[in-house]
């Protein structure tokens, strides 16, 4: 009786874990230097301001003021540096890692203003890195890059 219970509480703790094998985990970015009005907003919540050393999530947003801008850093296998630029809104749309296949997935969100990105060069054929604009998406294998989306007016 004893073997029983303990063959059954051990499939019940590989049947919890297992799921979460190969599964993609969620990276970060860091803001690393803010020059003017740099607002945050956490997963669709408030606006508020942007300091030196917050950690943004897949799903957090930033916007800068005229004269203003913020630099980021982004974790994973590959990192990348993102300097958003003035007037700018920036949506971190993804930000996955798949340790295991040794892959990530980044796709930035720029809804107007403009960004410069320096994205270190992607060694794995399945991994991503993309600025989504509105009217078009841009992919890069690692590259010093602009990319500009201006208002109508």
């Amino acid at each position: 009786m004893k073997t029983v219970r303990t063959l059954v509480v051990l499939f019940v703790v590989i049947g919890l874990v297992s799921p979460a094998f190969g599964e993609e985990m969620k990276r970060t970015g860091k803001i690393v230097d803010v020059e003017g009005r740099v607002e945050v907003e956490y997963g669709g919540g408030d606006w508020g301001p942007a300091q030196t050393g917050m950690i943004l999530k897949e799903g957090d947003a930033i916007r800068t003021a005229s004269n203003a801008c913020a630099f980021l850093t982004l974790s994973g296998i590959e990192t990348a540096t993102v300097e958003v630029q003035e007037n700018s809104r920036l949506l971190l749309s993804e930000l996955a890692l798949d340790e295991e296949k040794g892959t990530q997935k980044t796709l930035l969100d720029l809804a107007v203003g403009k960004i410069l990105v320096t994205a270190q060069k992607i060694h794995s054929e399945e991994s991503k890195f993309e600025v989504k604009t509105p009217t078009s998406i841009v992919g890069v294998r690692g590259t010093t890059f602009a990319v500009e989306v201006e208002a109508l007016e």
